[in-house]
């Protein structure tokens, strides 16, 4: 039994040799905005780079004007017309650019910097979990203790020491959204920044647009 392995293991790894096998990126971490809270620390350090770039640029008396999705703040958005993000964020980055003394239009003029952002949601059609740093380690350690055990008894180990790992990782979930800020002055980007975060699947909606339904949608060959 144990040669059957031996061969199959054999087999399997030359008849790959001829691709390149698939590499995950290094360890990271991801932040996950869960709360009206993290909407404002973003908005505060968008306000924060919005603000330090515009001394660099010599317009620190310049005013600007944080673009509506829709309507003005004279004629409020209409239901399901934008999403709770997108209203939110604006309230709160207007803040905290008042509050850093930058001047802030409540109109668009034709002096004024204009502040673009856009919001994509991204669907992940299949489930994911993370491992911290070492868990393969630490399964490989355990698993050795079964190195003079019979294979049979060493493969179950290491099937049920991987279906271990994978209940007890964190899931990442399926929706991930891309936050971009921008200026735009004599058709030149001023600045601009983009921020990546996991979000509860339950909560997408606070995010996605509807008028336009603009959605990426991630699909792995496992599910075509």
């Amino acid at each position: 039994m144990r040669l059957f392995f031996i061969f199959l293991l054999l087999f399997l790894v030359t008849g790959c040799t001829r691709l390149p096998q698939p590499a995950s990126y290094a360890y990271s971490e991801q932040q996950k905005m869960q709360a009206a809270y993290h909407w404002d620390v973003l908005a505060s350090d968008v306000a924060n780079q919005i603000n330090n770039q515009l001394v660099r640029s010599d317009y620190i008396d310049k005013a600007v004007f944080v673009k509506s999705t829709c309507g003005t703040d004279a004629d409020p958005c209409e239901p399901r017309q934008t999403t709770q993000f997108n209203e939110g964020f604006r309230d709160l980055l207007i803040t905290r650019l008042v509050n850093f003394g930058v001047p802030t239009s409540t109109e668009k003029t034709i002096s004024a910097i204009q502040v673009d952002y856009k919001v994509q949601v991204i669907y992940h059609a299949t489930n994911r979990r993370t491992f911290a740093p070492g868990s393969l380690s630490i399964l490989t350690a355990a698993i050795s203790v079964f190195r003079h055990a019979a294979t049979e008894l060493q493969l179950q180990a290491l099937a049920a020491g991987l279906e271990i790992m994978n209940a007890a990782g964190p899931r990442a979930g399926h929706y991930e959204v891309i936050i971009t800020t921008s200026m735009v002055t004599d058709e030149k980007y001023l600045f601009r920044t983009s921020d990546i975060y996991y979000i509860n699947d339950p909560d997408f909606w606070h995010y996605q647009d509807y008028s336009t339904g603009k959605t990426i949608r991630m699909v792995s060959s496992l599910d075509q």
